[in-house]
């Protein structure tokens, strides 16, 4: 009994979770940055405000609820006598492709400066709903680390413009998340109802006239019609 409990609970808990689920479309991504054609085709390199720049393919776990788990790391790539710059962008997005939560670190010339961990919980996005929360909690993200930058006295051009990098990277991502149906089988439908074949209709024969033997005087044969 426990085993049949046990496996109609499995049963029950698939289907629940087999009716939809979030992804992130990598090539979406990856081509709004120009395409994954750096690092054998694990990154994209690409100009923004008169510097380069490099995203990698972003590492996805699945969370508990259903939702996803994303970690991006993006490069400030400063030529061959200098070394590159480090940021990383993490996001939580639910079952439902909104983003729930994100976070940010820069790591430059050894010193790393973090954001605080931004949620949907804040005055400014309690009355906004899915895309808009997701776009308010980027703004709040971008807010935070560029104060936090700029504390620090960083006055190289390609560096006081990585937050806006992280945040181009943000929108990107975001637009590339994608709901999707779930692939469980399609449900074939049983056999339905038999319906008898018709009739058939049995045609009607008419009877042939009778002949009636000629008389005395050889009298012609009379013609007898059937009755109608």
């Amino acid at each position: 009994m426990r085993s049949q409990l046990r496996v109609f609970s499995i049963l029950f808990i698939s289907v629940l979770y087999g009716f939809g689920g979030v992804a992130v479309d990598e090539e979406v991504f990856g081509g709004s940055l120009g395409g994954w054609t750096k690092r054998n085709k694990a990154a994209a390199e690409y100009p923004l405000s008169g510097s380069v720049y490099r995203t990698y393919r972003p590492e996805i776990s699945p969370t508990p609820d259903g939702g996803l788990f994303i970690s991006l790391r993006i490069d400030h790539v400063r030529g061959w006598l200098s070394s590159d710059d480090h940021a990383v962008l993490e996001i939580t997005v639910n079952s439902a492709g909104q983003i729930l939560s994100a976070q940010s670190n820069i790591a430059i010339q050894g010193r790393s400066i973090s954001s605080d961990v931004i949620r949907g919980t804040s005055e400014a996005s309690k009355a906004l709903l899915g895309g808009d929360r997701s776009v308010q909690i980027g703004t709040d993200l971008i807010a935070d680390l560029s104060a936090k930058l700029l504390r620090e006295n960083i006055v190289e051009a390609g560096r006081v413009s990585f937050p806006a990098v992280l945040r181009h990277n943000y929108n990107r991502l975001f637009q590339a998340i994608r709901v999707k149906e779930s692939d469980a089988p399609a449900v074939v439908p049983g056999p339905g109802p038999t319906i008898p074949a018709p009739e058939t209709e049995v045609p009607k024969i008419e009877p042939s006239p009778a002949i009636v033997p000629a008389g005395a005087g050889g009298t012609a044969p009379l013609l007898i019609k059937p009755y109608q």
